[in-house]
């Protein structure tokens, strides 16, 4: 009788709360960091983080726990999506962290619960809200490094570009150093743009690698071994005295792949094969 009594009494302050919702989510209207548009993203999530904090009280807690993680996913998407700043949500936690805090503290005076019932109630509500403050920090983090990798690997496709010159010619300008993660960039645009182009030839010009080791040089070769494989002749173009004395001294033997010291140089050669 007495645990129907208090869950009656739980369920009503979960629904003083639900009462209040649209009210308690308009109360930020006005905050001055937001725009209009980021205030409408904001709401909707807003009004389920109350509802979640609303439930907690009354609802089974693994249940909420659910509920919360993937609340936390959607705030974080939208954080992301917006190009918003983990604090706003932190903040938002926050603020209503405190705000439904006290109407819990104000319907529990009404109702003269006990310090240890209330203490019960009051421990298990910050336990959600730490849950919350969890999931939307875990979920952020993630959706955040995703799109820097997305970024990353955009901005790597670009700087290892396949550029068609003529139908059965293309050439790969390579700049900057070459690492093993740019390389393996390489590998993979020059084997699906070449086949995608269906080449016959694919230049990778070397003029504005500054360095090249043993390392990069094994990587190069590779390139050119596996688009032979796919019917594409693989040919390295600037090749400058340096480089050429550096692979030398390395003991980096180029075996039968076709190198020029000009970009000029694999064209005419290219062009010449053709006619």
């Amino acid at each position: 009788m007495e645990d129907v009594l208090l869950n009656k009494k739980l369920q009503q302050i979960t629904d003083v709360i639900l009462h209040e919702k649209e009210e308690l989510a308009e109360q930020k209207r006005n905050y001055h960091f937001y725009n209009h548009d980021v205030y409408v993203q904001l709401v909707p999530w807003r009004i389920k983080l109350i509802n979640i904090y609303a439930e907690s009280i009354s609802v089974d807690e693994e249940l909420t726990f659910q509920i919360l993680e993937k609340w936390g996913m959607e705030v974080a998407n939208v954080l992301i999506t917006l190009q918003l700043p983990l604090d706003i949500a932190l903040e938002e936690i926050s603020y209503y962290r405190n705000l439904i805090g006290e109407i819990i503290t104000e319907e529990a005076k009404k109702e003269k619960f006990s310090f240890d019932l209330f203490y019960k109630i009051i421990s298990r509500y910050d336990l959600v809200v730490d849950k919350a403050v969890h999931w939307v920090s875990k979920s952020y983090m993630k959706d955040y490094a995703d799109k820097i990798q997305s970024a990353q690997y955009a901005i790597d496709e670009l700087s290892i570009p396949v550029v068609r010159i003529t139908k059965e010619i293309g050439v790969i300008p390579l700049v900057g150093e070459i690492d093993t993660h740019r390389a393996q960039i390489l590998m993979e645009n020059a084997l699906k743009q070449g086949d995608t182009y269906k080449l016959r030839w694919l230049i990778i010009d070397l003029s504005a690698v500054p360095i090249i080791d043993t390392m990069i040089a094994d990587q190069f070769f590779k390139v050119i071994t596996a688009l032979k494989l796919i019917g594409i002749d693989g040919i390295l173009s600037g090749i400058r005295p340096e480089i050429a004395q550096t692979m030398v001294q390395l003991g980096i033997k180029s075996n039968d792949i076709v190198t020029f010291n000009s970009l000029y140089g694999a064209l005419d050669y290219t062009n010449s094969r053709i006619q």
